[in-house]
């Protein structure tokens, strides 16, 4: 389990293709006792677990299943991505609650400067739009956010300083696919009113 508060942002050594699996080697600056074998690791918000590691640099291993549910097969041989080490009881859990379970892509549609921050919108696919709201919580590219605004099948977030210079937020172009995550806790509401399947 993870915050969406991203901790480091890693570079893709390696990128290697066997079948629909993909095996990544991750350089990254997170201290050895936070990557060591077996350790949960959220890779632009897919969690992936660690198979190999050493100083600088950790291993994992992705299935098919979890390539094609994300942007990751898009990566490649130094492409920035956003990191985040499992949380730990007694973690301050200055996010959301995040699962490193991605939902769905959105589309990137509007990237515009706003002031010393930037205002990013994004398409959603029609069965997801019931679990954005307003004020509520998102998580894209592993990194927790609040929903600005929804109109229709666009939403929007505000980017402040700080997350657009430490994430990969300032990588994006319009265009470009986004892992999201849904807040849980609106899973469970959209649930509990039946909406799940509509």
């Amino acid at each position: 389990m993870f915050s969406g508060i991203i901790t480091d942002i890693g570079t893709i050594k390696t990128f290697d293709r066997k079948g629909d699996d993909i095996t990544l080697t991750v350089k990254n600056n997170l201290p050895l006792s936070a990557c060591g074998l077996g350790a949960s690791i959220a890779h632009s918000g897919v969690c992936l677990t660690v198979i190999e590691s050493q100083t600088g640099l950790f291993k994992v291993e992705v299935s098919g299943e979890t390539v094609a549910k994300t942007n990751l097969g898009s990566w490649n041989v130094g492409t920035r991505i956003n990191l985040e080490s499992s949380l730990k009881i007694g973690d301050e859990l200055s996010g959301h609650l995040v699962f490193g379970h991605v939902d769905t892509l959105v589309e990137v549609t509007s990237i515009e400067p706003d002031g010393e921050s930037w205002r990013l919108q994004f398409r959603i696919p029609e069965e997801y739009k019931k679990y954005i709201a307003s004020k509520g919580s998102v998580t894209l590219d592993g990194i927790s956010l609040t929903v600005n605004e929804v109109e229709n099948d666009i939403f929007g977030v505000c980017i402040i300083p700080h997350t657009w210079t430490h994430t990969t937020l300032s990588d994006r172009k319009v265009g470009d696919k986004i892992n999201m995550e849904v807040d849980m806790l609106a899973r469970y509401v959209a649930r509990m009113l039946n909406l799940e399947g509509k």
